[in-house]
């Protein structure tokens, strides 16, 4: 089984069932304080740390005085406007005292299935984690309706595990892994220790959410695992509602893991060059080099732009001969890289108007 020490960057979804006491509607203050411990434990070990909560509308359903039941999508959204800034001061005050800084981001599906924003996600998140933050997602639920939903942060969480590159991805949920048949109901169910290919068979064992606050059941979180093993990202089911889950996984707790047959880097890379290229740029010798060295294309080395592709687009990437070289994500369109073609990185913003990217395409979006 996995360890999360092993790990560079792990992901940990905490849905509202654990965060927030199902009777009152208020926070469980001393589980986040035993959590935010755990946090500060994998920080310290030097792991970067993303959290994907549930838990604004339960907060502010309660503080609004909304009935238990289902919402109108409506009171979701109010629920969760009052809500969000709840939870995100909790997180920050949980994670202050181990001198941990934490950020708020919203997000909503549009935001993975459009390719100019699922890359401007990217860049956001793995800049507060360069700066040691531990960013707080969650589904923009204020805004957010029943078209452009995730549905459960079990898959959202899978999205984010995607989105930055993550090694390892905890579910933290209110049974201790994944079981050939609801354990509550079936005394002859047993548990996966390890599976390391979700078969059909795997996917027919799959039940429905037993938690009156939680959405998410067995079949999202094996449609979370398999968005996150197909992206080189091992993941792991096990029981959340215990004080320090982190560290009793790490101490052999009950769990199911799910394991990756590659790494995140290597999986993104076979998905960008299988991608359908929208236009290309011809860049000079030194650039050719620079990217070979595990350099990002910087506007300085380019020499020719072809084709029309908008900003998130695949580009292929050829040398002076026309030879392919790779193949990557623009963040640049191909009006704006015609205008900086062989111009420095410090003069975009007077080419362009506005302050841009460094690179046209960044070593993390491309493939050699």
């Amino acid at each position: 089984m996995a360890s999360l020490t092993a790990a560079n960057r792990i992901v940990l979804k905490i849905g509202s069932a654990l965060l927030v006491d199902r009777e009152s509607g208020t926070l469980r203050a001393e589980w986040l304080l035993a959590l935010a411990q755990d946090v500060a434990w994998l920080k310290n070990l030097g792991k970067d740390v993303v959290l994907v909560s549930s838990g604004s509308i339960a907060l502010g359903r309660e503080v609004l005085g909304l009935p238990a039941g289902e919402l109108a999508l409506e009171q979701s959204q109010a629920a969760a406007s009052v809500g969000q800034s709840r939870l995100a001061r909790a997180y920050e005050e949980a994670l202050a005292p181990h001198g941990i800084k934490t950020g708020q981001v919203l997000v909503t599906l549009e935001d993975s299935e459009d390719r100019r924003r699922y890359l401007n996600s990217r860049a956001t998140l793995s800049q507060l984690l360069s700066l040691g933050v531990v960013p707080i997602v969650n589904e923009n639920d204020t805004i957010a309706t029943d078209e452009i939903r995730y549905g459960d942060n079990d898959r959202l969480a899978a999205q984010v595990a995607v989105t930055v590159g993550a090694d390892q991805l905890i579910l933290l949920s209110d049974v201790d892994g994944f079981y050939s048949a609801n354990p509550q109901s079936d005394t002859s169910a047993r548990r996966f220790d390890v599976i390391e290919e979700i078969t059909p068979e795997i996917e027919a064992m799959a039940g429905d959410a037993l938690s009156g606050l939680s959405k998410g059941g067995m079949k999202t979180k094996l449609m979370a695992a398999k968005m996150a093993t197909d992206a080189g990202c091992a993941m792991a089911i096990t029981l959340g509602t215990p004080r320090n889950p982190l560290k009793m996984l790490e101490e052999g707790a009950n769990s199911t893991w799910f394991s990756a047959t590659e790494s995140p880097q290597s999986a993104r890379t076979r998905w960008i060059a299988a991608m359908m290229p929208k236009g290309s740029v011809t860049i000079d010798a030194g650039a050719a080099k620079a990217l070979r060295s595990g350099n990002s294309l910087l506007p300085a080395g380019i020499m020719a732009v072809s084709g029309t592709f908008g900003r998130g687009d695949p580009v292929e990437i050829l040398d002076t001969s026309g030879a392919h070289v790779g193949q990557g994500l623009t963040r640049y369109t191909s009006t704006e890289a015609i205008v900086l073609k062989g111009h420095k990185t410090a003069e975009i913003a007077g080419l362009l108007g506005y302050a841009g990217r460094a690179a046209l395409i960044h070593r993390d979006d491309m493939a050699l």
